[in-house]
């Protein structure tokens, strides 16, 4: 009888602890549920900051990238701007010597001709845009200093006009058509060109594209990722665009 007594007392033991136990699942079911929610959200945000982290780690090498470049061409352009500026002191100082008719008369026309032979070799030396105008504007002067029929103080306007042409062509956009050989075939394009910065060609078709590289004197091919830039620049020298920031290749110079 004691036997059943203990074994009783034994089974309703084991029945209250398993109904304590049932109980307390209950109980933590929803705090375990929750916790696997927080652990899977967790698990997402971190993937989440880990592309962040990665996609600022590319823009941080690019920046630094455009920063370099940023840092030669203010280079550049600090000496274009003293060269521009001498010659803006160069042409005040004539300007001012203009009163005196008598030295102008014996040493402009020699002047002149230092000038159009300058220029000529600018021309030839520089970016190749527009080769045709701006050869035949040399062309001109050249032929304009063997005429009698035109004042000095006429020539040496004009002369100056041109100076003022090409100085103008060192900080503007332009695009325009042309004929340009690729892979030895005469192609029609459409030139870009940057002040002096850059002159890139691109094909009607918008299928080619390529860049003048001023430290080998030579036309290079570009990539087809410069495509939507070119074509977007194109636009903007044609006024069908408002001005925006272009991304476009820069050869460094020294």
């Amino acid at each position: 009888m004691k036997r059943l007594t203990k074994l009783s007392a034994a089974l309703i033991t084991v029945f209250a602890a398993t109904s304590s136990l049932a109980q307390e699942d209950k109980f933590l079911e929803p705090a375990v549920k929750k916790a696997t929610e927080i652990n899977t959200s967790a698990a997402k945000s971190q993937q989440n900051i880990n592309k962040i982290t990665d996609q600022i780690g590319t823009k941080l090498q690019q920046f630094k990238a455009v920063n370099k470049e940023t840092t030669g061409l203010n280079v550049y352009n600090g000496q274009l701007t003293k060269q521009i500026e001498n010659q803006l002191q160069e042409m005040a100082d004539l300007n001012a010597a203009i009163d005196d008719v008598s030295v102008i008369e014996r040493q402009i026309t020699p002047l002149m001709l230092r000038m159009i032979t300058g220029l000529e070799q600018f021309v030839k030396l520089d970016v190749p845009f527009l080769p045709v105008e701006r050869n035949k504007r040399v062309e001109e002067l050249k032929s304009m200093m063997d005429r009698a029929d035109i004042a000095p103080s006429e020539k040496f306007r004009r002369v100056m006009e041109a100076y003022q042409v090409e100085m103008d062509y060192g900080r503007t956009l332009e695009a325009y058509s042309g004929l340009h050989t690729i892979d030895g075939q005469e192609r029609d394009v459409d030139f870009l060109r940057v002040g002096r910065t850059a002159l890139i060609y691109q094909t009607r078709d918008a299928s080619l594209q390529g860049t003048w590289n001023k430290n080998t004197g030579k036309w290079e091919a570009l990539s087809s990722s410069y495509r939507t830039q070119v074509t977007k620049g194109l636009r903007m020298a044609k006024k069908q665009l408002a001005p925006d920031l272009l991304m476009l290749p820069v050869a460094m110079t020294d």
